[in-house]
């Protein structure tokens, strides 16, 4: 039987790509597929960061196509390709930033910047461009996190140059300002930081920008929803009650900006004694998957109350850096994955490809 191209497509709709549940045609994954008597070559483009399971998923393209009769030779090239995605309406997307992901928190205490640094750190580790803005203005805890201190450069004496840390591109106002200076700011000032730390950063060619939110629903929040490009939300909480009732309110936020809502990720979801290995509900159990549930929104994942965590986080080596094999690192590479596949999901940006239209006297 001759192997055409219909028939390898044929086998490749057949092909689930376990981390989306797509099939490899209708996502338009497989790309170039050169036929040179039964030896069969196919490009296969993932729209999301894969590094640790790429192997896996050209495995299964390849044992899928090695079924068709008399096939000869399978040569797969395998990648990512990260694309611009829609944001709010009536927001322009910041150069050299394809998609801007917000983690938020109702209230604070719930691990939410621990959350943001291993998820940038997690995309990073999967394949993808990644810089991590510290939007907390009050109470900047990345420059720590990451191991950073001093002043960012300034090539031009007008923008400023993101850190660099474990690999990817960092800005903070602790960047700029003594540890023991406390920000007594008003709003305008604190909102006018935020988008000049946010915009006066040269960026280099990211495909995702990690935002660290301060907890709650105020100024600067406002301030995202309405002038900063945002492709996604990520919701941090703990199962704890009093947690999800402001987890909720967040989540509402961001549903009446139209900023979609990648998901909601359970922190302190259990704790393991390090002495024993017991664990423990100690704030309740399946507070993140309830509400996930409620909103029809997914549960990106569930971590445990880890000492290691804390104090990674607090020696300036974050987990998926410090213990990148670690049961807990693979956790933050699967919330990162699966917020990926999210926004590849979503619509894509084509404002680049609309012509400017100028009306002239003439």
């Amino acid at each position: 039987m001759a192997i055409t191209e219909l028939l390898v497509q044929s086998n490749l709709k057949l092909c689930i790509d376990p981390n989306t549940g797509k099939d490899f045609i209708s996502s338009k994954s497989a790309k170039n597929i050169q036929i040179d008597g039964n030896n069969v070559s196919v490009d296969i483009a993932l729209g999301y960061p894969a590094a640790s399971v790429m192997d896996d998923v050209k495995k299964l393209v390849s044992d899928h196509l090695s079924t068709i009769d008399g096939i000869g030779t399978i040569n797969i090239n395998i990648g990512s390709r990260i694309e611009s995605h829609k944001v709010q309406q009536g927001v322009k997307l910041l150069d050299n930033v394809k998609n801007v992901i917000a983690v938020a928190s109702g209230k604070g205490g719930v691990g939410k910047s621990t959350t943001s640094v291993n998820l940038a750190l997690a995309l990073a580790a999967e394949g993808a461009t990644v810089g991590l803005l510290d939007a907390d203005i009050y109470g900047p805890s990345q420059p720590q996190m990451l191991g950073l201190s001093g002043r960012p450069d300034s090539k031009d004496g007008k923008s400023i140059e993101p850190m660099r840390a474990h690999g990817i591109q960092a800005m903070s106002i602790g960047f700029l300002v003594d540890t023991d200076t406390p920000m007594v700011w008003r709003g305008p000032m604190v909102t006018g930081a935020l988008e000049q730390l946010l915009r006066d950063t040269q960026w280099e060619d990211l495909d995702y920008l990690v935002i660290d939110l301060p907890p709650g629903t105020g100024d600067i929040q406002l301030t995202l929803a309405q002038k900063i490009p945002v492709t996604g939300a990520i919701i941090v909480t703990t199962p704890q009650d009093i947690a999800l009732l402001d987890a909720k309110k967040g989540l509402k936020m961001f549903e009446k900006v139209g900023i979609p809502i990648l998901g909601v990720v359970e922190n302190m979801s259990t704790h393991i004694c390090s002495q024993c290995g017991h664990e423990e509900h100690i704030f309740g159990a399946g507070g993140g998957e309830v509400m996930a549930k409620d909103y029809d929104i997914d549960l990106l994942g569930s971590l445990p109350l880890d000492m290691q965590i804390r104090e990674q986080a607090d020696s300036g080596e974050p987990t998926v850096s410090a213990a990148p094999d670690s049961k807990v690192a693979n956790e933050y590479k699967a919330i990162a994955r699966q917020a990926a596949i999210k926004i590849a999901n979503a619509g894509l940006d084509h404002s680049s490809k609309f012509p400017n239209i100028v009306i002239q006297n003439t």
